[in-house]
This record gives C-alpha cells, sequence and structure tokens, in this order.
C-alpha cells in the first residue's frame, strides 16, 4: 500500500462562515495560510521520521484554488519549486449543488425533508445538482488504484472522508460526521491511519 500524506486545504472565509463550499473557488483566509504552512512543518517532520525525501516524493492536488495555493504554501516550506506538482479531478471536493454558499440553516429552511433525510443518510443522499458521498467513495478509490508510489495529496474534507472509508479505516456511517482538521497532515499507510498536528 503507497503511504499517503493527506493534507486538507486550510481555512477559507467560507469555512469561517459556515458556508458549504463544495466545487467552488474561495481562496484560503489569512488563517488558511498559516494553517498550510503548519502543515507544511508537520510534513517535513514526518518525512524525517519515515526517511522521505520531499524532492524523490510525488504531489499532487485538487484542481480547486483553496487547495492549490495550500499545496504550494506546504511547498514553499519544503523548499521544492511551488509549480512542481500534479493535479487530478478526481480529488475536487464533493459538489454540493444548489447547497453550495448555503448554510446548514439556510439548507434546513429551504428543504426541511431533504435536509433531514440527508441527516440520516448523508452517504447517499445528494442536494439537487449535487453528489452522493458514494460517487465520491468512487472517484476516489479510481484514484487510489491508480497509486503507484508515496504520495502528498492536497484536498479536502469529503475526499478525505471517502478515502476512509474507501481503505476501510472508517464507514460511512462513522465518517460521514467526521471532522477533517486543516493544518493536519493524516497518514494512510499499511500501518493504519493516522492524524499528526
Amino acid at each position: 500500500m503507497p503511504t499517503i500524506y493527506y493534507i486538507r486545504h486550510g481555512e477559507t472565509e467560507w469555512n469561517a462562515l459556515g458556508r458549504l463550499q463544495g466545487v467552488q473557488d474561495i481562496p484560503l483566509n489569512a488563517l488558511g495560510r498559516t494553517q498550510s504552512v503548519h502543515a507544511g512543518y508537520v510534513l517535513a517532520d514526518l518525512f524525517g521520521r519515515d526517511g522521505q525525501s520531499a524532492s524523490s516524493i510525488g504531489f499532487v492536488a485538487s484542481p480547486l484554488d483553496r487547495a492549490r495555493q495550500t499545496m504550494e504554501l506546504v511547498r514553499g516550506v519544503l523548499r521544492l519549486p511551488l509549480s512542481g506538482y500534479a493535479m487530478d479531478d478526481r480529488l475536487r471536493e464533493i459538489g454540493y449543488g444548489e447547497w453550495e454558499g448555503s448554510t446548514l440553516a439556510e439548507m434546513q429552511a429551504k428543504d426541511p425533508d431533504l435536509f433531514a433525510r440527508r441527516r440520516v443518510e448523508k452517504w447517499t443522499a445528494a442536494p439537487p445538482g449535487g453528489e452522493t458521498y458514494v460517487s465520491v467513495q468512487a472517484r476516489m478509490t479510481d484514484w487510489y488504484r491508480a497509486l503507484t508510489a508515496d504520495t502528498v495529496t492536497v484536498a479536502h474534507g469529503g475526499t478525505a472522508r471517502a478515502l476512509m472509508v474507501a481503505l476501510g479505516f472508517e464507514t460511512p456511517e462513522s465518517a460521514a460526521d467526521l471532522t477533517i482538521e486543516q493544518g493536519a497532515v493524516y497518514v494512510f499507510s499499511d500501518g493504519g491511519l493516522a492524524k499528526y498536528s
């Protein structure tokens, strides 16, 4: 099993306001930039522990701007060329369709029945025009199966949950409401799943 050093993008203003971003391109805020730099230092420590060389490991990010900004700040800490990474659309965040830009309270007020159903069927219920976690899990499984070497990945909370389920570290029920920390590094490996912050 390739080791994945997984970093969720740093905070954006929409994160701070509790708005669902989905596939919208929202930039990092000041705290998000600080979190991204911190994740870079955590990653550097993990590389030292694991005997990894930053210049010989793969780097791949979601194409969304907040993930790319985070990746470039992480690579800056590692003294690597900022643009020396790949992008993969399979790593994009879960699409929330018509709910993007809304808070949970706004979604509940707009469509209380769907909101209630999604709370109990989060893995299989999709917002109007959005995706299910089942479909995100399928694309994350496809992405993982294509990996051939240890990789640093910068993506999103939704894709992290889907990867945890795809690799058997969580169930859909346990992963659905997991908080994926910003500024941390999640290490997926043969030894299990661990978070470092």
